[in-house]
């Protein structure tokens, strides 16, 4: 019975990590889905840079253009979140075995992240399709806006396309998160455990004071870092996924290799890499945001970790 409350804890805690990553995120996750969209088609950019996309966003739309699709976000990330973290750390837990437990294991690691990456893909794929519908519209779409809430667009979505439509770019959530989860819990899990035994040694202070500040600084850092390097490893394939669900022909290719095949032809590596500034700039306050949020809930809930 106590085991069943630590892992309904485990997963109330991703459910708070997700929440602080859409707060501090959604506005640069706008930028990058717009440059995505909009700089890889066959018309040339419509956007010079960030900063540029950033501006017409508040002066067409104003504050609230930052954060179009931030509902269906909050809903989707809480839930992929409590989902994602949860099972991470008891997939975790069952496959820690006789490796020694506070150290980092990558033969514990890697698959704990990818099969927890892989299950949430299920949730993202519908939420991140409203989600980047949304994103895109505004005065540089060219046929207008044509969804009114997330809602409306899911609604709409599955009228013209039906069940098979809502889940377009699954693949390339698929990849994306099995493979970038992977990345984001080893860089994570080796980041925290080397401050750890750095910041732990007897040359530092060890009052409440400076351990609330310690705990704190390499919950920012080693969230900040894996979230970089999280999307480092993966934005072709969210560029794919960009583009495969904002594309109005309902009849695009849903691989995402030969997506990215035609936007290496039409623009180069650096279409590949579309939406790389705003997305490193969202990484690293937003992944610190989420990593310091699961950390501090998991203390508040009296989850113990090594």
């Amino acid at each position: 019975m106590a085991r069943a409350g630590d892992a309904a804890k485990e997963y109330v805690a991703g459910s708070a990590a997700g929440v602080a990553q859409v707060v501090v995120g959604h506005p640069f996750d706008t930028v990058k889905v717009k440059l995505q969209a909009h700089n890889t088609t066959a018309h040339g950019k419509v956007y010079k840079n960030a900063f540029h996309c950033t501006s017409r966003i508040l002066l067409e739309e104003g504050i609230r253009g930052l954060y179009k699709g931030a509902s269906s976000s909050f809903i989707g990330i809480a839930v992929e979140s409590s989902l994602f973290f949860g099972t991470y750390s008891q997939a975790k837990q069952l496959l820690q075995g006789s490796y020694e437990v506070g150290r980092p294991h990558l033969q514990v690691i890697i698959p704990s992240a990818a099969c927890s990456g892989a299950l949430i893909s299920c949730i993202l794929t519908p939420t991140e399709l409203t989600k980047c519908r949304m994103q895109v519209q505004g005065k540089d779409v060219i046929h207008g806006a044509r969804y009114s809430s997330p809602l409306d667009c899911a609604v709409k979505t599955l009228e013209s396309e039906g069940l098979k439509g809502i889940f377009r770019g699954g693949l390339a959530t698929l990849f994306r998160e099995a493979i970038g989860n992977a990345v984001f819990f080893c860089t994570y899990e080796y980041s925290r455990y080397w401050m750890h035994n750095y910041l732990d040694s007897v040359r530092f202070s060890d009052s409440s004071h400076f351990v609330l500040a310690k705990d704190i600084g390499i919950g920012v850092m080693s969230g900040g870092i894996s979230g970089m390097a999280f999307w480092t490893a993966t934005l072709p394939l969210d560029v794919a996924k960009t583009i495969i669900q904002t594309d109005p022909d309902p009849h695009v290719s849903r691989n995402p290799l030969q997506i990215l095949r035609m936007v290496y032809k039409r623009a180069g590596m650096g279409g590949c890499y579309a939406g790389l500034g705003p997305t490193l700039a969202r990484a690293f306050p937003a992944n610190a945001a989420a990593i310091v949020a699961w950390e501090y809930s998991a203390k508040i809930l009296g989850i113990k970790r090594g």
